[in-house]
């Protein structure tokens, strides 16, 4: 087991503004994944921050900011990380929120089989790993609608994600549509400018937009059951975005 990183003052309270509460062990937890990242990423380019207190803000305190809009889903719900990379956000989720079940969407090989090894080594026994690219889980009936949650952290453009994120959130008829949550920057508004058309041809509406101490949270809702030729075939949604 890796060694735990120390988090930098002020950490634990920056994160209790945004309404993370840990249970005893999480900062532990969150600091032996942090070790496995850093450590992985002499190998594998999980990340460009190298400096371990800049990655407790980046990273994790960034990662976290979802714990605001996730904290009302029920006991058991299902969440999905879309491009994890190296399992942000949804492995500091996961430790931080047991009683939600993730799986964390990454279709490299390599990068799947470090979240496979950081699940094992951590005890995750709440996360799956699926390796898969995003337009094929989005056409896969077991993922296709099944989330009551979707996430995803620096993945690219949204009028591109919307297509690879909203396919996947809940719908069935009697229960709650699922909600997409995407970590994004200081151009978020002008990303949802350009993504008009896709939020239409989604059957999608921007709901809100959160500001954190690290960046914004845009909020989509699901207003009915995504057309079925969304999404397009693998690279389709880059090649040519809605």
């Amino acid at each position: 087991m890796a060694t735990p990183l120390t988090p930098p003052p002020g950490f634990v309270e920056s994160a209790r503004t945004i309404g993370v509460e840990y249970e005893p062990g999480d900062v532990d937890t969150l600091g032996t994944y942090l070790s496995l990242l850093l450590s992985a990423n002499t190998l594998v380019n999980l990340t460009a921050i190298a400096d371990p207190a800049e990655a407790w803000t980046r990273h994790i305190l960034d990662s976290l900011s979802l714990v605001q809009v996730l904290a009302d889903l029920p006991e058991g719900s299902r969440v999905v990380d879309v491009g994890s990379g190296g399992g942000l956000p949804g492995v500091p989720l996961a430790i931080c929120m047991p009683g939600l079940r993730f799986t964390l969407l990454e279709a490299t090989a390599k990068k799947a089989a470090f979240l496979r090894h950081v699940v094992g080594e951590l005890g995750l026994r709440t996360v799956d790993v699926a390796a898969l690219r995003a337009e094929a889980a989005g056409r896969d009936p077991r993922h296709r609608e099944r989330y009551d949650a979707v996430v995803a952290r620096a993945v690219g453009a949204m009028r591109v994600l919307l297509e690879l994120t909203v396919p996947l959130a809940n719908w069935a008829e009697g229960e709650e549509p699922g909600r997409v949550f995407l970590i994004k920057g200081q151009k978020s508004d002008e990303e949802l400018a350009q993504a008009k058309r896709a939020l239409h041809e989604l059957h999608a509406a921007h709901a809100a937009t959160i500001p954190t101490p690290t960046g914004r949270i845009v909020v989509i809702e699901k207003l009915r059951k995504t057309p079925a030729k969304y999404p397009r075939r693998d690279g389709e949604p880059a090649k040519a975005p809605l």
